[in-house]
């Protein structure tokens, strides 16, 4: 017998918009499908938005989820900024807060902005912290999905198998997901522009390099949640360039928005991008470079994975598709051509902010899912018992 949870989950995805069609889509009883719809709405998951067709009689109410009742707040943490923001359950921003800090200040200085962030949104909008029903935290390296730890990043001292979840769970007593950067802004990209193919590669280029898959419209991870590490496959082992990883010749230490900015002479990623923009020729053709040498290793991908899609993402997605024009360049020529005859290669739609919206989605997903929400819808039945 269908659970509450699952009876939401016909809702969700459109197969059932009224308590007729439930009824018959699931076959269960009126007084079945009553109490299950009762009590989604009782507990705020849904409401009646209107009423719907009708073949004569009184027409139905049909039947939504309520995104207002609850709230969602989620980071996105990468080398040199951070960028949270508070959602409604639909994904759609009501507040959000930027600024530039670089994560290497360690988890504690960190996580303490965030929590603030947080608070401050939500004072903003003048919504209680007991409205908050999940959250979800973005980090630049290899995370345990489980435990909410940091299992390693270069990017990152100091933060190996730090208890990030239990850090944000002293403020907030919620579900707390933590991600790696690359897989939710992967699945951002997906979920606003991609959903009718089944698979996407995202390539974040900015301080390091990161790539986020998605196979089957989900996150894949690998069996040791490292998959996408493409920044350290090892292309050129005679060059004397050190990677962050200790190695030499990797990916990210010859096409990364840092090993760019070395070979200019210039601070920063960022600064690259400016050069880029204003023209400076010396810049585009270094920048060119550097996407011909990523595309190496995104055109075995491309013959591995097959993807619908492949997205740059990050500072380097900045630079008037410049990085792309050499990515583009490789791929096409060093894959077979079946493989790329419908493959759409392009720069994000969603810049900065994919990682807030890849990690709302995961939260959101979440909390909705029939298991969360029978287990809430349990919990508060306890209570009231």
């Amino acid at each position: 017998m269908l659970t509450a949870g699952q009876i939401l989950q016909l809702i969700r995805d459109g197969s059932c918009r009224t308590r007729k069609e439930l009824i018959e889509f699931t076959g269960l009883s009126r007084s079945t499908i009553t109490d299950r719809v009762d009590r989604l709405i009782d507990a705020g998951y849904i409401h009646e938005s209107g009423v719907g067709t009708s073949g004569g009689g009184r027409p139905p109410s049909v039947l939504d989820v309520d995104a207002t009742r609850r709230l969602m707040l989620v980071a996105d943490l990468g080398a040199t900024h951070a960028r949270v923001a508070l959602t409604d359950l639909a994904a759609r921003p009501l507040a959000e807060e930027h600024t530039e800090m670089r994560i290497e200040l360690g988890p504690d200085a960190v996580l303490s902005w965030v929590r603030e962030a947080f608070q401050r949104m939500l004072d903003r909008v003048g919504r209680p912290a007991a409205e908050v029903c999940g959250i979800g935290l973005d980090l630049p390296g290899s995370v345990d999905h489980a435990s909410g730890r940091v299992i390693r990043s270069f990017l990152m001292p100091g933060w190996d198998d730090h208890p990030v979840r239990e850090a944000i769970r002293s403020t907030f007593d919620v579900p707390i997901l933590v991600e790696n950067d690359a897989n939710a802004m992967a699945l951002g990209e997906w979920w606003s522009s991609w959903r009718d193919t089944d698979s996407l590669v995202l390539i974040k280029v900015s301080t390091g390099i990161g790539t986020g898959i998605i196979l089957d419209g989900q996150i894949y991870r690998g069996v040791e949640e490292a998959a996408g590490n493409i920044g350290h496959v090892r292309l050129r082992e005679t060059d004397d360039r050190v990677c962050t990883c200790g190695s030499r010749g990797c990916v990210a230490s010859l096409a990364s928005g840092h090993a760019v900015a070395t070979d200019l002479e210039v601070a920063s990623s960022r600064d690259v991008v400016r050069l880029v923009q204003a023209g400076d020729p010396g810049a585009i053709a270094c920048v060119q470079e550097a996407g011909r040498t990523l595309g190496v290793v995104l055109a075995t991908a491309v013959s591995l994975l097959n993807p619908g899609v492949l997205v740059l993402a990050g500072d380097m997605a900045e630079t008037r598709e410049h990085y792309l024009t050499g990515i583009r360049e490789i791929v096409y020529r060093r894959s077979l051509p079946y493989t790329t005859r419908n493959l759409e290669i392009v720069t994000s739609s969603l810049g900065d902010r994919a990682g807030i919206v890849g990690m709302a989605v995961i939260v959101m997903e979440h909390v909705l899912s029939p298991a969360s929400v029978d287990a809430a819808l349990a919990e508060k039945a306890n209570l009231v018992n």
